[in-house]
């Protein structure tokens, strides 16, 4: 299943403490009891959900590149991963083709904030690739 969706993310102010050297770490998903995606049907509406559900750690990563440049950055991230029969996430990768934003730091923020997504279980049992574009493009 490929999903052609588009997603705009803006860059957001830093928290108080982003000077601190703090730096947050991506962990596995956790979604709460009775409320995580294995209750969901599997359809591009509730895979637009899940993707969406982990929007603010995909700005996080965002923001830090941001931080790290003086000159503003905009433009698209191409990603491709694979829902597994059990709802995980494998393969996740930004690919070369459709992505103009070439920071290998960005890339691989947003390879692990996509590995901890959890889905929906695909009803057939198969493996269920997906693309899925990012549009980031910084607030002025």
């Amino acid at each position: 299943m490929l999903l052609p969706l588009l997603m705009v993310l803006a860059a957001v102010p830093a928290p108080p403490d982003a000077g601190t050297g703090a730096t947050s770490t991506v962990g596995p998903a956790t979604p709460a009891r009775g409320s995580g995606p294995e209750k969901l049907p599997f359809t591009p509406d509730t895979l637009r959900e899940v993707v969406r559900a982990k929007q603010p750690e995909i700005e996080r990563c965002w923001e830090q590149t941001l931080a790290s440049t003086d000159k503003p950055v905009d433009g698209t991230l191409q990603t491709h991963f694979v829902i597994t029969p059990e709802g995980t996430v494998r393969q996740a990768k930004v690919v070369k083709k459709g992505t103009t934003l070439k920071n290998e730091a960005l890339h691989r923020c947003v390879e692990t904030v996509l590995s901890t997504m959890v889905f929906p279980r695909p009803p057939d049992g198969k493996d269920h690739p997906v693309e899925y574009p990012f549009n980031l493009k910084a607030v002025r």
